[in-house]
This record gives structure tokens, C-alpha cells and sequence, in this order.
């Protein structure tokens, strides 16, 4: 409800993170600090992070599952937006994490996310990995292959059974992106229908392992809800399980039309799927990753050029190496002059990178853009912190949480030390 309520008094689309506006200056402000004061103070490329919006959009989740049942746990899919700081501010509002890396098990950790509370994913998991995240003591592995409950088997110390979900590919591909669909009948994600039953026979009779239940994750950024309960209903020929791990894969809204369905909705689909597929008294987590962060975000640039040749090119100082995704999936993205909204040059929004298809948007619509100018490009809090590199020799952003007309430094920008601290 209250997200509802930030949504309807937003001043800029609806795009932007709650509570953006535009300020007595005419400038975007963002968790009530001005964009163009925070590229002077933080530099560019910069990430800015408004809190409240994440605290929002995780309160609705909990209040939307709570509305139809007490037994549940909702999970930060932290991939999405790995960092300290958000860890931590999700943990106060209650939500858990899953972790597909050491890395992002250290920070979990670092931020006081009970152990019990973290969910280890990944296809490749290495010795290593598992056996860190059996020594934290962390809630459940999400078992992937045959490897995993081998590794699990010859770790977990005699008189201690590790819980496990077994990731099932239920053979359901979503309207999304190739490259982030991920329960087709052939992806490198679980065990298919086929080998499904061996697997579950395996780990039921193991001495190292408590299966739990299931899990299947179709797909992210998904905006037609039907497919969940077609691959919840592919589900049910392995059997009656007493947990369900649903995955994620709400998808945003990255343009000022995009009408992603809300998060009731979303939940209101996968609880009605459960109760009506595989009855009452059933255990349900779900893994909210992208629909936790990636509207609470902008990243702010500087032009640096702008160039006329067949098309009009305006040159930021960032590109691919803080946001890969435009290149990746051929995702969209809007932008706008942080102190002059609207359009009326129609350019390629590109970046400073060695690569033609450094392109972060394509036909964007830009107020009259010259060097020096702020952009803010929204809805970048899910995979741009996230995939962001080193090419070129590039020094990654820094994060910002701005609330309340505060801003604070919560990941300092990387520096030509950090570089070469690694070499021997």
C-alpha cells in the first residue's frame, strides 16, 4: 500500500526511483538530493542509491505474502545488486539472500545477514565454496547437479545433514531474453525432468544431506505471470514436498511505458499456483532480485563529447564497464539531462569504451545535450554495480545512498592503486 501511495505522488516517471522530483532549480532530485550537486561532489560515473525505495519495494513483498500466509521467506536474489550496505539494508527489513559466489557470501556476511537466512546457489560450485558455506553454518544449499551432492557428501561432518533444495528445470521458457532464461528444456540451470526423479531418490537416501524441497527460477524479467504455474504444474509429477522455492523473475519497468505487473499481483500468482497445484500447508520462499533494486538506482554521467557524423553521438565517461547489460541482452534504458527534462535531440547515448558496440542508448531523446552536462540514466540498481569492470582501465563507480536530502559514500570509487595491488 504504501508503495502505491510513493507511486502515485512521484513527480518524474515512474521509472525513477520513489520520491524523485524535479527541484525548485529544475534539476532530478533523488532521495531528496540534487543529482547535479551529487556529480560534483561524488564524480561520475556514480552510482546513486535511494534507500527508502529499496525498504519500499521489500516491505511489499513481506506485507503481500503475509496477506496470504504465515509461512514463508522472501529472498534478496543478490546477485542482482551485490554490495555490503544493500545486504545490510535488506536484512533490516527482514529479507534473506542467496549467494552464487564467495564474494558475495563475504559481504552477506560482513553485513550481519544471519547464516541461517543465506541460500548458496550456482551450477559450478567448487569445493571451496561449499565448504565455506557449510563452515558459516548458511540455511540451505540449492543442490544444482549430481557434482554438488558429491561435494556435499564428502564435507558435511559425520552426525550433520546439510538442507538442500534440488533445482528443477521444469522445461518453461518465459517471453525474455535468451540469455536470461533459465528453466527451458535445455539450460545448463538443475536437473530436467528426466534425471529429476535420480536425483531426488540420491539425496533422499543421503547420510549428508536433508532435501527440504524444490526449486525452479524460470527466467528474469518476466512480465506475464501464466508461466510460473505452468512450471510449478510441471513440478508435480516428482512428487509431494513439504517446501517450494519459487525463484524470481519479476520483471521492472525500464521505460516510461513499461507496466511490469505489481508486486501483489506477482505474489497473489504464485500463492494461488501453490495452493491450487499442490495444496494447503506448504512452506514457500521466493527469490525477488531485479523488482528489490533496480528502480532504486540512477547512474549519473558527464558528456564529455558530442559528435555529428550520419547520427548524432553524445560521449559519456562511463559505458560497458559500469553497465553492461545494453550489450549483453540489448537492453533499453532512458536518460535525461539532469537539469533540463525532456527531449528534442534524437542521438546515441554512447560510451567512452574501445568497442562500436559500446552503445548505452540507442535513439535516446536528450534536451540539447553538450560537454559537461549531467545525464541520470534510471533503473540501473540491478546488474550494473553488479557487471561492472576494469575494460580499458576503467576505475568502477562509487555507490551512493541518498535519503532525506543526505548522501553517503557506501562503496568509495576504485583507483589506479586498486589496479595494481594485485600484482606480484
Amino acid at each position: 500500500m504504501m508503495l502505491r501511495r510513493m507511486l502515485a505522488a512521484q513527480q518524474l516517471s515512474h521509472v525513477f526511483p520513489l520520491g524523485s522530483r524535479i527541484n525548485e532549480r529544475g534539476r532530478v532530485e533523488v532521495g531528496g538530493c540534487d543529482t547535479m550537486e551529487l556529480a560534483r561532489e561524488f564524480g561520475t560515473p556514480c552510482f546513486v542509491v535511494a534507500p527508502d525505495d529499496i525498504r519500499a519495494r521489500a516491505r511489499a513483498f513481506r506485507e503481500a505474502f503475509a496477506a496470504q500466509t504465515d509461512d514463508f521467506e522472501v529472498i534478496f536474489a543478490s546477485k542482482a545488486f551485490p554490495c555490503t550496505a544493500v545486504y545490510r539494508l535488506l536484512w533490516e527489513e527482514g529479507i534473506g539472500c542467496d549467494v552464487a559466489g564467495p564474494g558475495e557470501l563475504a559481504m552477506a556476511l560482513a553485513a550481519g545477514v544471519d547464516p541461517a537466512r543465506i541460500h548458496v546457489h550456482g551450477n559450478a560450485k567448487t569445493r571451496a565454496e561449499l565448504a565455506a558455506a557449510i563452515d558459516a553454518g548458511v540455511g540451505d544449499v540449492i543442490v544444482d547437479n549430481h557434482r554438488d551432492l558429491d561435494l556435499l557428501e564428502q564435507l558435511v561432518p559425520a552426525g550433520r545433514r546439510q538442507p538442500v533444495f534440488l533445482r528443477i528445470a521444469p522445461g518453461v521458457s518465459p517471453e525474455t531474453h535468451p540469455a536470461i532464461s533459465t528453466g527451458g528444456p535445455n539450460t545448463k540451470f538443475g536437473f530436467d525432468l528426466a534425471h529429476a526423479p535420480a536425483a531426488i531418490e540420491r539425496a533422499r537416501a543421503s547420510r549428508a544431506v536433508e532435501l527440504r524441497g524444490l526449486h525452479f527460477h524460470i527466467g528474469s524479467q518476466i512480465l506475464d505471470l501464466a508461466p510460473f504455474r505452468t512450471a510449478l504444474e510441471a513440478l508435480t509429477a516428482l512428487g509431494d514436498f513439504r517446501e517450494y522455492n519459487l525463484g524470481g523473475g519479476l520483471g521492472v519497468a525500464y521505460g516510461e511505458h513499461d507496466r511490469p505487473p505489481s508486486i501483489e499481483d506477482y505474489v497473489a500468482a504464485k500463492l494461488d499456483a501453490v495452493a491450487e497445484i499442490v495444496g494447503p500447508g506448504r512452506r514457500v520462499l521466493d527469490e525477488p532480485g531485479r523488482a528489490l533494486v533496480a528502480n532504486a538506482c540512477v547512474t549519473l554521467y558527464e558528456v564529455q563529447s558530442v559528435k555529428r557524423n550520419v547520427d548524432t553521438y553524445v560521449a559519456v565517461d562511463g559505458g560497458m564497464s559500469d553497465n553492461l547489460r545494453p550489450m549483453l541482452y540489448g537492453a533499453r534504458y532512458e536518460a535525461q539531462v539532469a537539469d533540463r527534462i525532456g527531449g528534442g535531440t534524437r542521438c546515441h547515448l554512447v560510451g567512452k569504451h574501445c568497442e562500436s558496440g559500446d552503445i548505452l542508448v540507442r535513439d535516446a531523446d536528450l534536451a540539447d545535450p553538450h560537454p559537461g552536462d549531467v545525464l541520470v540514466v534510471p533503473v540501473t540498481g540491478a546488474y550494473g554495480h553488479a557487471m561492472a569492470n576494469t575494460y580499458n582501465g576503467a576505475l568502477r563507480p562509487p555507490v551512493v545512498f541518498a535519503s532525506g536530502g543526505d548522501a553517503r559514500l557506501v562503496v568509495r570509487r576504485e583507483t589506479c592503486d586498486d589496479l595494481l595491488v594485485r600484482d606480484a
